[in-house]
């Protein structure tokens, strides 16, 4: 039986007003403020959001523990980063969240290149940095599910270590979700065999397609000896009551940043990654991919998931992310600015033909 999809929205996490062109205040991260994009989410149907990390940006669990406390359904899934946290006093914080939250924790382990040597952490090459990744998803894994765990890895240790409280067993979930992404081959392969969820950015369905089947291959050769790994959308989405107006505000937001030469946009272009480069190499194949998915925002200065953008009325956009379900992906994390504005609508216009 297929499993029903979920659908989270973006927190952005900032420290700087203004992100992704969201409206600049001096509030923008206030407790208040982030609350209040929590509680919307929770009142028009949101399962919860992915809030960012990176050094640099207020401490992500520190955000998601405030939010969870001024919150009864919202579930953070909080990007955290092997190196600036080790996996035992990981494993600890977030089963001590997860208890005090009722279950509502969800991981995001990002191994993008970060400003390590400000936060006292140094890695080497790409493979060095994915094999740690590996052995950080794998301690903590062990550390939620066993008792008494000693390892002795090339980059992590621990010795007759048991994380209290311990997580109690939720139905089918034994532990918060781990979500991963990355599109190099040493991503990939550490995707195939330690992640829960593996989440893409917004490309086409056939490039869609072709990772699920080779990272499914992966988990087969790697005898991967966990549940079956599922897949994520990370996308920005343009809704609007009409087709045309959600076209003629894209265009007009594009044309905006290329004013500004995507100052706020581009948080994910410090250094192109292997999955950002393969977002920005899209707009050679012209402006509008599949039906609506739209790459001029890279060549304006949108990164990461500001790179390309689904563009449509209600039906349009559904329509489309269905195409992407269809595919195998049952987790989708959308977003737009202004948030909460996008929250509410989205909520109100999107979920429904989704989840209809």
């Amino acid at each position: 039986m297929s499993r029903p999809p979920e659908f989270l929205w973006y927190i952005p996490n900032q420290a700087v007003a203004g992100h992704r062109g969201d409206t600049a205040t001096d509030d923008h991260n206030s407790l208040d403020t982030l609350t209040r994009q929590a509680r919307a989410l929770e009142d028009n149907g949101w399962r919860g959001a992915l809030l960012g990390a990176g050094w640099g940006r207020p401490d992500t669990f520190t955000v998601a523990a405030a939010l969870a406390a001024r919150t009864t359904t919202f579930e953070p899934l909080i990007a955290i980063r092997p190196g600036y946290w080790r996996p035992a006093q990981f494993a600890s914080a977030a089963a001590t969240l997860d208890h005090l939250s009722g279950g509502r924790v969800r991981v995001n382990v990002v191994s993008g290149l970060d400003d390590l040597a400000a936060y006292g952490d140094q890695e080497g090459d790409q493979v060095q940095r994915y094999a740690r990744t590996q052995e950080f998803m794998r301690l903590v894994r062990r550390l939620w599910t066993e008792e008494k765990v000693s390892f002795a890895g090339e980059h992590f240790q621990v010795t007759n270590a048991t994380v209290q409280p311990r997580l109690p067993v939720r139905g089918e979930r034994r532990h918060p979700k781990l979500y991963f992404g990355g599109a190099s081959a040493a991503a990939e392969r550490v995707a195939a065999s330690e992640a829960d969820v593996q989440l893409f950015w917004g490309e086409p369905l056939a490039d869609v397609q072709a990772r699920i089947e080779r990272l499914q291959a992966l988990s087969r050769a790697q005898d991967r000896d966990l549940p079956p790994l599922e897949f994520g959308l990370r996308v920005t989405t343009l809704v609007r009551e009409t087709t045309e107006q959600a076209w003629a505000d894209a265009e007009a937001k594009v044309a905006e940043m290329a004013r500004i030469n995507g100052a706020g946009w581009h948080d994910h272009r410090q250094s192109i990654a292997v999955g950002q480069q393969r977002l920005l190499d899209l707009a050679a194949r012209g402006d509008v991919l599949d039906d609506n998915l739209y790459t001029a925002p890279g060549k304006a200065g949108g990164g990461g998931a500001g790179t390309t953008w689904l563009v449509g009325s209600p039906e349009d956009v559904a329509r489309s992310l269905r195409k992407y379900q269809a595919l195998g992906i049952t987790h989708f994390v959308l977003s737009d600015t202004p948030y909460l504005t996008e929250i509410q609508r989205q909520g109100q216009l999107l979920l429904p033909l989704l989840r209809g």
